[in-house]
């Protein structure tokens, strides 16, 4: 049975280390199972990105959407940035490095990713990233905060990233309209 920890430094969010099977095949691990997160929504949609070496993707945020994140291919670097209002972590930051480890091991951890909260990788090496949401996709909630914002000051683990459009026009966190502010607890879609 997988272990569910809590992410000490961002509230709500959570680290799964699931259980690996090996035998002369190879491996099988279960990358999600709803009961880990009784009191969440369920997932609804699941997503995939294949990026290259370099990019960096966020932070992104949405006040309707849920994610939960696994790293099957490659390594990234997980950052998530508590931008929550009133949230007993607001401010702080958390990363981790998925996927593919410098020993060559697999982290198959996965990370569960509460509404609010800012959420980023880098793509370490070329690398996939799967992703389940508990909201079908919704362009009014895409909604982002500056990578390199100082205020969140994270080591994001590439010199000269690749950015979307998007990820660049991205406003400081101080920056942001107070109709998006997340205010914590958020709830429902």
């Amino acid at each position: 049975m997988a272990t569910v920890r809590p992410i000490l430094q961002i509230a709500d969010a959570f680290r799964v280390e699931p259980v690996v099977h090996h035998d002369e095949r190879g491996l099988f691990v279960e990358t999600y199972r709803e009961e880990w997160f009784p009191d969440a929504a369920p997932m609804v949609q699941a997503n995939r990105g294949d990026r290259t070496a370099g990019t960096v993707v966020g932070l992104h945020f949405h006040l309707h959407q849920a994610d939960y994140w696994y790293v099957p291919n490659g390594t990234v670097r997980v950052v998530l940035f508590d931008i929550r209002e009133g949230s007993p972590t607001e401010g702080r930051s958390w990363t981790s490095d998925l996927g593919v480890q410098p020993d060559g091991s697999h982290c198959h951890d996965g990370v569960y990713i509460p509404r609010g909260v800012g959420h980023g990788f880098a793509a370490l090496t070329d690398a996939t990233l799967s992703y389940l949401v508990d909201g079908y996709y919704n362009p009014d909630d895409e909604l982002g905060v500056a990578w390199n914002d100082p205020e969140i000051g994270v080591d994001w683990g590439v010199i000269d990233p690749v950015l979307s459009g998007r990820d660049q026009a991205n406003p400081k966190r101080i920056d942001l309209p107070t109709s998006l502010r997340p205010r914590y607890p958020l709830i429902g879609g």
